[in-house]
């Protein structure tokens, strides 16, 4: 069947159409459909539209879909729609079917479901947590034993099992009331040092709202 009928058929199924009534409108019968739909796993993926050109696209996992199917190399395809080899290898094994095969209805699904998510940080909405990590600064307590304390001596609140580095970020974000990094962290910068490869849009440092007293 073209792919085109099948993108029709998923477009439908997006905006909330049956399955009969998208198998009618693209020609072919319920069954056929239906198996398209279990093929694919489910539908969860509402944007056609990838977020930026980093991303894949329908027309691309369309294209990897029938390069591997006719046996034609990664690398081939990788050139053809314009991605590295090593994406398009990342986005096989990332989202094909448990059977090992790649299908171009079901990999968007599974990339959508494995996007990560903005999450809260823990300091913005525990206020018991915030009071008992500034009093503990306030004594001149490392970042580092207050992340051990915290794990001793409150083993089943597992929200607040945070490591040194949260501890850190808290500080330099101004989430703790009344801390100041060149105060009371043994650094006694008023920057913070990027962490891991490469550098943020901000630049390697962040400056703490703070700043020094």
């Amino acid at each position: 069947m073209p792919q085109e009928v099948k993108r029709r058929y998923f477009e439908l199924i997006r905006q909330g159409r049956s399955g009969s009534e998208a198998a009618r409108e693209v020609g072919v019968p319920l069954s056929c459909g239906s198996k398209w739909f279990i093929e694919a796993g489910s539908v969860t993926v509402n944007e056609e539209v990838p977020i930026s050109s980093r991303y894949f696209s329908q027309d691309d996992r369309i294209e990897i879909a029938d390069g591997l199917t006719s046996g034609e190399p990664v690398r081939s395809i990788a050139l053809r729609i314009g991605k590295s080899f090593q994406s398009v290898y990342r986005e096989i094994g990332r989202n094909r079917k448990p059977d090992g095969t790649y299908q171009p209805w079901f990999a968007p699904s599974q990339a959508h479901l494995k996007r990560r998510r903005p999450k809260s940080r823990v300091f913005e909405y525990d206020a018991a947590l915030r009071q008992v990590v500034a009093e503990k600064l306030a004594a001149r307590w490392s970042p580092g034993q207050i992340s051990r304390w915290l794990r001793r001596c409150h083993p089943f609140k597992i929200g607040w099992h945070v490591c040194v580095e949260t501890l850190y970020d808290a500080v330099y974000r101004g989430l703790i009331i009344g801390a100041n990094p060149v105060r009371d962290l043994c650094t006694n910068r008023a920057y913070r040092h990027r962490r891991g490869r490469g550098r943020s849009r901000g630049g390697a440092m962040k400056q703490s709202p703070a700043g020094p007293r």
